[in-house]
């Protein structure tokens, strides 16, 4: 026999997964937009900038990461929620969006570390001129820190739920 019920809360946490998704790459990408120093990621990509494509890339990775264990908490809150412990799906929302704001705050403290440990190196520059060996440094910074901010937000779903 078919769960009408279950089959309905699964149908609304894909959808809010799916909502948050995109919601959280969206802002994601125009914040890195904004700190990529001189770099039109757009017209880098027409031309097939490999190093662009890649950072591009790490970012929506480490946001899925950060995103994808959100999610879980998001779900507990939906169950929660229908039977009437709404406070669980608005701790829930508040811990993914707090979530998304320490990955983004934290990848940007962490390129800016790894700036100033590689003086000699302009990364951004060297992005534009597409070097593919500075993208992979940086890819590998961003997404490392955002695996660690996935403990963090895990513990505060935990806390919270």
């Amino acid at each position: 026999m078919v769960d009408y019920v279950n089959a309905f809360v699964g149908l609304i946490q894909l959808l809010v997964a799916i909502i948050l998704a995109v919601v959280a790459l969206y802002i994601g990408y125009s914040v890195f937009s904004r700190i990529t120093k001189g770099i039109e990621e757009e017209k880098e990509l027409m031309k097939g900038n490999t190093a662009v494509g890649i950072l591009i890339a790490s970012i929506f990775f480490a946001i899925a990461i950060v995103v994808q264990s959100g999610i879980a908490g998001i779900s507990i809150g939906i169950t929660k929620a229908l039977s009437g412990d709404w406070f669980s799906l608005i701790a829930a929302i508040i811990q993914l969006v707090l979530g998304i704001i320490l990955a983004i705050v934290a990848i940007y403290l962490a390129l800016s570390v790894l700036d100033r440990l590689t003086k000699g190196v302009n990364e951004f520059e060297e992005i534009k001129k597409g070097n593919v060996a500075v993208a992979l440094m940086m890819a590998g910074v961003i997404v490392a820190t955002a695996l660690i901010i996935q403990s963090g937000v895990v513990g505060i779903t935990s806390a919270l739920l």
